[in-house]
């Protein structure tokens, strides 16, 4: 199968206010029910599993119930850190020939496009991750804050999401990362990346609309382009 994993764990203690960025509305809908809804309605897709903070579940049930989501069959409860979130959609599933997309809930403007991309490009690698090409210049600091290195910015890029894998190769890397007690949290590409190095990870060329809702000034944005 292919899953679409969405990671609805965060409290969103950036953005503010009262409640989880993910079940804010923004044009009529949460912010997660838009980025279900793309999932939901993808030829591709055959199943969606959301993972919520615990206290958030009936909100999330409401919000599924409320789409009509069909696709959707699991809500599972996530854990304090983001990689607990993974887990616990890992965990949910047995069949190591299955593809699974992890999704942040807040990055409700991922395209069907996208999403495609990443299951063809599945067919032929383990690992898929999407990013865009970086326009600004990075500089990377040395500890007393000044320059060490200016990287040319055509070997760098903007990571976004979906991370998607064949389950044997994360479930395989966050094996190993569990039984590491250096094991520091990092993005579930990261996890491959150090602990299966051999298994290249294949990047989808992303969107600059593939936008993440961090601070308040983003659901401007993303009201603007669900406008548009």
């Amino acid at each position: 199968m292919n899953v679409a994993i969405i990671l609805a764990g965060g409290s969103g203690s950036r953005l503010g206010g009262g409640k989880p960025k993910q079940l804010i509305e923004v044009a009529g809908q949460t912010i997660l029910a838009h980025t279900i809804s793309v999932f939901d309605s993808h030829p591709l897709i055959d199943e969606v599993a959301v993972v919520s903070r615990a206290d958030c579940i009936p909100e999330v049930e409401q919000v599924v119930a409320k789409g009509g989501f069909g696709k959707v069959r699991k809500i599972l409860p996530g854990g304090r850190e983001r990689y607990d979130s993974s887990l616990a959609a890992l965990n949910a599933y047995s069949d190591d020939d299955d593809c699974l997309l992890f999704h942040d809930a807040v990055r409700p403007m991922v395209s069907h496009r996208i999403v495609t991309d990443c299951i063809h490009a599945l067919a032929h690698h383990g690992a898929v991750g999407v990013a865009t090409r970086t326009t600004d210049t990075i500089w990377r600091v040395d500890e007393g804050g000044c320059i060490a290195d200016i990287p040319p910015r055509d070997v760098l890029r903007n990571a976004q999401t979906p991370q998607c894998f064949r389950r044997h190769i994360i479930r395989r890397a966050y094996d190993l990362a569990l039984a590491d007690p250096s094991f520091t949290v990092t993005d579930d590409c990261g996890v491959v990346r150090r602990y299966l190095p051999d298994v290249p990870i294949f990047v989808v060329e992303g969107d600059p609309t593939n936008i993440k809702i961090t601070y308040r000034h983003d659901l401007l944005l993303l009201e603007a382009l669900l406008q548009r």
